[in-house]
């Protein structure tokens, strides 16, 4: 814990002030004991133009330290030079201190201990210091977090693009896949329908050649036209005139025959045939009858 060294409103201050500013002064000084810090720096302000003395600006550094405005605190500090040197670099570590800015709280400690040897000055010291490492150490666990946090975005997103691009790589080989297999579907319809129109040819060819041989078949079989030479050479062989004749009478004898053998038979008139030989032709037997 920063310990903090008060310094009152010291003689010199009096010595130079007028009689108002004596009093004044005096409120001033029994508004601080009274910690009535805002009535005390507003009476130190109002005398300041007409007494700025580093004394008065040391006072109003302390008035404003102890009402929390450390940035005014060091200002009035920093333009107090000529007081107690170790006290005004104190204050001057203290008021930076609670500003944040530990790098100038050390420096101020280190100034006061050169001027005069403090055991609170080494106390405030070390605590700044110890501050300080703390600070880089949160620093650096805070940055390592930042960086892990970064590392973290970085992984995620490689792994988001990387899941983008599998993705994409998916849906390519998907669509791929589905326009192979879109191909070879057609490729085997093609093939179906070709070999379905070749079948129906063949069957054409088949039914051709059956249809074919059918007609060659009834063509066999009809009565054959003849020839010019057949019918010159059957008009050279054709009978004469008396041969027709001949031929139309034994016609008529044999349909004559015909006739009277049917004749015969109907009147159920017994016939007898014989077979002779040439050297007993005109025997005949005793007891044989012609009917």
């Amino acid at each position: 814990m920063i310990r903090v060294m008060v310094l009152y409103v010291s003689a010199s201050v009096l010595m130079y002030a007028g009689l108002t500013d004596f009093k004044t002064i005096e409120k001033a000084n029994q508004a601080y004991k009274a910690e009535e810090y805002a009535k005390s720096a507003s009476l130190l302000e109002g005398i300041k133009k007409s007494n700025a003395t580093s004394e008065l600006h040391y006072n109003l550094g302390n008035t404003y330290y102890k009402k929390g405005h450390y940035e005014k605190a060091i200002e009035e500090y920093k333009t107090s030079e000529g007081v107690d040197e170790a006290s005004r670099q104190y204050n001057l570590g203290n008021s930076y201190f609670k500003n944040g800015d530990l790098d100038k709280s050390i420096k101020s400690y280190e100034e006061s201990l050169k001027h005069r040897d403090d055991p609170e000055t080494r106390h405030n010291l070390e605590v700044a210091k110890k501050e300080k490492k703390k600070k880089q150490e949160e620093k650096k666990k805070q940055e390592q977090k930042d960086q892990d946090k970064k590392e973290d975005k970085k992984n995620e997103d490689k792994k988001d693009q990387k899941d983008k691009e599998d993705k994409k790589q998916n849906k390519g080989q998907k669509e791929n896949d589905k326009k192979k297999q879109d191909e070879q579907k057609n490729k085997d319809d093609k093939q179906k329908e070709g070999k379905k129109q070749e079948d129906e040819k063949k069957e054409d060819e088949k039914q051709k050649e059956s249809d074919k041989k059918e007609g060659d078949k009834k063509k066999s079989d009809s009565p054959k036209e003849k020839k010019p030479e057949d019918k010159k050479e059957q008009k050279e062989n054709a009978p004469s005139e008396a041969q027709k004749q001949k031929i139309k009478e034994e016609k008529l004898q044999e349909q004559e025959l015909k006739r009277l053998m049917k004749k015969m038979q109907k009147g159920k008139t017994p016939t007898m045939m014989y077979q002779m030989d040439e050297g007993k032709k005109g025997q005949r037997s005793e007891d044989a009858k012609p009917w």
